[in-house]
């Protein structure tokens, strides 16, 4: 009787505990797994996705808008991931280069060097020509590119201008024939939308050669002084101005920004003729002027920049809209 007693209290015990046992089981098993749709414990979130960050800043097309007082102004853009040029309604139009035209002239006589060395002292007139703009050693880097000052009613431009137009497939570009500057390369008549073309042909190899175009856009980035008179000589003088300055720090940030600006003022026509050119490895950029002499090569410098200003994108300070990802209930 006690051992039939025993084994019914055990097998009571048993059922009993797995009962008991089972609950609990399932509790945890509810609390470590949420995807059950039915039962009553707390509900899981998660946490939305970091939205995608935002390309960085770069000049795109874009409206310009400028209180310009003076005869000429007009810009181009080259996108030179697509090649898409865009601008001002006039960008066709042509100016005198003066010294934006050295930069060619340089790629010019290196890219005939092909893998040799220049002498040290051409060397040295190259990189000044660019860096100090100095126009002696740009009439000596010119020539021995094989270029050459005939006065003449020709159309024609020189061996070395009428390379640039050939190789880089300029459409708009000709000889200067203002008398008594005939012939002059400062006085190659150019247009903003054949400058950016320029830019792209210098920065894409084209211009210089496999060997020399990173030297070239390296002087280029090192173009130094301002529009101050101190900066200013009557042969060379102070370029790092214009569409550098109306660039942010988001974008120079990226890497190097190759410049060549061109600038005189000019008596047979009472006007400074300014010109800036800017170019990285996504654009390219050109803004050409002709105004009153009174006004300044500051003036002239503060359109430029603010031509680069305004074809930021996205605006510095622009707020940065970020769709709303629902936060879900599991």
């Amino acid at each position: 009787m006690r051992s039939r007693v025993t084994m019914v209290l055990a097998i009571t015990a048993v059922l009993l505990g797995g009962v008991l046992l089972v609950p609990a089981a399932y509790a945890r098993l509810s609390d470590g797994d949420s995807s059950g749709g039915g039962g009553g414990g707390a509900a899981s979130t998660v946490a939305a996705p970091a939205p995608t960050p935002p390309p960085p800043p770069t000049l795109a097309a874009g409206p310009v808008s400028v209180s310009f007082q003076g005869e000429f102004f007009s810009w181009a853009l080259l996108d030179r991931q697509t090649g898409t040029i865009s601008g001002s309604p006039n960008m066709t139009a042509t100016s005198s280069t003066e010294s934006m035209i050295k930069a060619w002239i340089v790629s010019d006589y290196l890219r005939q060097l092909k893998d040799k060395e220049p002498s040290a002292a051409m060397k040295e007139m190259a990189r000044v020509a660019i860096v100090d703009s100095n126009d002696r050693a740009a009439n000596k880097v010119h020539a021995d590119a094989g270029g050459s000052y005939k006065p003449s009613n020709s159309s024609t431009p020189d061996a070395v201008i009428q390379r640039a137009i050939t190789i880089c497939g300029l459409t708009d570009t000709k000889r200067g024939n203002v008398k008594p500057y005939t012939g002059y390369w400062s006085f190659t008549r150019m247009s903003p939308r054949d400058a950016v073309r320029l830019g792209d042909c210098i920065a894409d190899g084209k211009a210089a050669g496999p060997k020399w175009t990173k030297w070239v856009l390296d002087q280029m980035s090192k173009v130094t002084g301002t529009t101050a008179k101190k900066d200013q000589r009557p042969d060379s003088g102070g370029g790092r101005w214009g569409i550098i300055d109306g660039l942010p720090k988001s974008i120079t940030a990226q890497g190097p920004v190759s410049i060549k600006n061109g600038w005189t003022p000019i008596n047979y026509d009472g006007n400074w003729h300014v010109n800036c050119l800017a170019v990285n490895d996504k654009w390219s950029l050109a803004v050409m002027l002709r105004y009153p002499q009174k006004s300044g090569l500051d003036y002239g410098a503060k359109v430029c920049a603010s031509v680069a200003t305004q074809l930021v994108t996205p605006q510095p300070g622009a707020a940065l809209k970020v769709p709303q990802q629902p936060v879900g209930k599991l």
